[in-house]
């Protein structure tokens, strides 16, 4: 991994932790930042020594959303029309995107953007000192980072249109009631409490399989029903039942000792990946 302006990163028996730094700012989000997100999560999806994901925030915020520093025309995109980007859904969407597990472990506030981009996290963890803002109404603006999507998918409408409408910052013992957080903890224990968890997964499981779960999982969501995903189980199974990771997943079993499943993401997807037409970062109108 290369240094960044904005991100610290560290990879640690394939466990790579992100950390948003800018914490003047409150590790806000600015064009750099998203720039460098997407390097380093496209740089991990290239690197077969990166198995998991961990993301989390300098000093004592995760995110605060948009950095509102230029004032009252921070949100004025105007002079792009309707080829406008939002900046969160594209870090969004490449969350979405990535064949790679991700943690996020939120530390402390986690205010609009901020709180959007957990959202295609795979697993979220708190501190005690987190809290969470969907504050878009209160900022005269709409969701953002696609979390009128992901959402209601994390937590059911009824509970997403609360958050969203009222716009209110919440604590960490409301996230988890809510579902938004699997956990919580001590903020000294945030990030080996998300370690123990990556460590399972980089430990125990194939990669190759986490990749294609992952994706399994994720696009689901948007089906009307589960034949779509009896098809792709069936295509999927068929082209790695037979295959080395398979054998030694077995095998592994059988003789009492962990695997050593030899499958790379980087050389040894199946031929079905990718399923799914990708078009989350094709300019609007191209």
């Amino acid at each position: 991994m290369r240094e960044y302006e904005t991100l610290l990163t560290g990879l640690d028996a394939g466990v790579l932790t992100v950390t948003l730094n800018r914490p003047d700012r409150l590790n806000a989000i600015t064009p750099v930042l998203v720039r460098e997100l997407l390097d380093v999560l496209a740089a991990a999806d290239a690197d077969d020594d990166v198995r998991v994901i961990i993301v989390t925030g300098a000093g004592r915020a995760f995110c605060a959303g948009a950095d509102l520093g230029a004032g009252g025309t921070v949100f004025d995109h105007r002079d792009t029309g309707a080829g406008h980007r939002d900046l969160g859904g594209l870090v969004a969407l490449r969350l979405y995107a990535s064949a790679k597990p991700v943690i996020g472990a939120v530390n402390g506030p986690a205010v609009g953007a901020g709180a959007g981009l957990t959202l295609p996290m795979d697993i979220r963890l708190a501190a005690t000192t987190a809290r969470f803002g969907f504050v878009y109404a209160r900022r005269g603006i709409v969701p953002e980072s696609a979390a009128s999507w992901f959402l209601p998918r994390a937590v059911g409408v009824q509970r997403a249109m609360e958050w969203v409408a009222t716009g209110r910052v919440f604590d960490a013992a409301e996230a988890l009631a809510g579902g938004l957080v699997r956990s919580v903890h001590p903020p000294e224990e945030l990030l080996p409490a998300a370690s123990a968890i990556a460590r399972e997964i980089a430990d125990h499981t194939a990669p190759v399989s986490v990749a294609l779960a992952r994706q399994m999982l994720w696009r689901m969501l948007g089906e009307p029903g589960p034949m779509t995903a009896h098809r792709l189980d069936s295509l999927l199974m068929s082209q790695v039942g037979g295959g080395p990771d398979a054998t030694e997943g077995v095998e592994s079993f059988l003789a009492r000792r962990p695997p050593a499943f030899p499958g790379r993401v980087g050389t040894d997807l199946p031929p079905a990946w990718p399923w799914w037409r990708e078009e989350e970062f094709r300019p609007f109108g191209a």
